[in-house]
């Protein structure tokens, strides 16, 4: 059987959860996300950004997260600004235009955006009535591209924002990665002071499934309850996702699992460069980029999935390879072999 580095969620979930889900399986709790683990997990997570005013929700999955919020935060008339590369613009099926809302997407060979990025559009877009209004930045950390913002960063974006009255979202379906990046300066305490959304992914990192949205933004914290209901998102049974954020916070489990699955990559990735292997983008989380050669990739297949990311030349293509807080250190060491035994 091959290993797979598609993805980061191919296994089940972290064994501690699953051992709470059992413990408290027969418990009577209250429904719809009132039970008393989702929050005291609500709780930790306050506690943790250092940010009790904040509001947390939990629903399942990340695109569920990303169309509710942008559709709940924008008007009819507004859009969302984005890197082509974002996972709302490539990866789901439409999901904000069938809301109604337009991306405007802004080509970026590292996947992140800056106030430069930004400024033609708003200054593209200024033909009042009659042109979409942009108002939303979505970003992601770590990036599609494994890339991940640095705190300067994220502070001139964040002042940018709030200086041109726009929202700033941040995609956090990877954000466990991006915090425990060993070149990262960013913390979540920042995250939650510099953001006016953004959301703790845990489908991606060691949770069966869940994410946990976090309105930071006092003006968009009324009523959001609504729109989580309305589009379908209230469990009955909140405690599926609250005993899940309860235990990921526990003794940081949640970024113990982030920071051993970008070590797992990064073996992979020094490896590489021991070589002389180029690579698309400079990560340092639990997504890579290789640049190699089509004989290669072929000969890596046979015991390994991957996606191949994106045609070079007619002999060379980027791979993506992405590890999770499971990949252990035989596939590593078997795929590190066979780089060595080929070059």
């Amino acid at each position: 059987m091959k290993f797979s580095f598609k993805n980061d969620y191919s296994e089940g979930c972290h064994p501690t959860i699953l051992q709470a889900l059992l413990q408290h399986n027969l418990d009577q709790q209250a429904g719809y996300g009132e039970d008393k683990y989702s929050l005291k997990a609500k709780d930790l997570i306050r506690e943790k950004m250092k940010n009790p005013h904040s509001e947390i929700y939990f629903v399942s999955g990340g695109t569920q997260a990303n169309l509710i919020v942008i559709s709940s935060i924008l008007r009819p008339y507004q859009c969302v600004v984005s890197a082509t590369t974002g996972h709302i613009l490539n990866n789901e099926t439409g999901a904000i235009e069938a809301t109604g809302h337009k991306i405007l997407g802004i080509e970026k060979e590292d996947g992140k955006l800056t106030p430069d990025d930004i400024i033609p559009v708003l200054e593209n877009h200024r033909n009042v009535p009659h042109q979409v209004m942009p108002k939303l930045v979505y970003i992601s950390n770590s990036t599609e591209l494994g890339t991940i913002y640095t705190l300067k960063e994220l502070e001139e974006l964040s002042a940018f924002c709030k200086e041109n009255k726009l929202y700033l979202f941040m995609d956090g379906a990877r954000l466990g990665h991006g915090l425990k990046a060993e070149i990262s300066d960013l913390t979540l305490e920042k995250v939650a002071e510099l953001t006016d959304v953004f959301y703790l992914g845990g489908t991606k990192n060691g949770a069966l499934i869940g994410e946990a949205i976090i309105i930071n933004n006092k003006e968009l914290q009324p009523d959001f309850a609504f729109n989580i209901k309305q589009k379908g998102a209230l469990l009955a049974k909140g405690r599926l996702l609250g005993i899940q954020f309860l235990e990921l916070m526990k003794n940081d489990l949640y970024f113990d699992l982030a920071k051993q699955a970008n070590q797992q990559a990064m073996k992979i990735k020094n490896a590489m460069k021991e070589k002389g292997i180029q690579f698309l983008s400079d990560t340092y989380t639990n997504q890579i980029f290789p640049i190699l050669s089509n004989d290669l990739i072929q000969k890596l297949s046979e015991k390994f999935e991957f996606y191949v990311w994106k045609k070079i030349d007619p002999e060379f293509s980027a791979i993506r390879l992405i590890t999770s807080w499971n990949t252990g250190d035989e596939p590593v060491n078997d795929f590190i072999e066979i780089i060595k035994n080929e070059l």
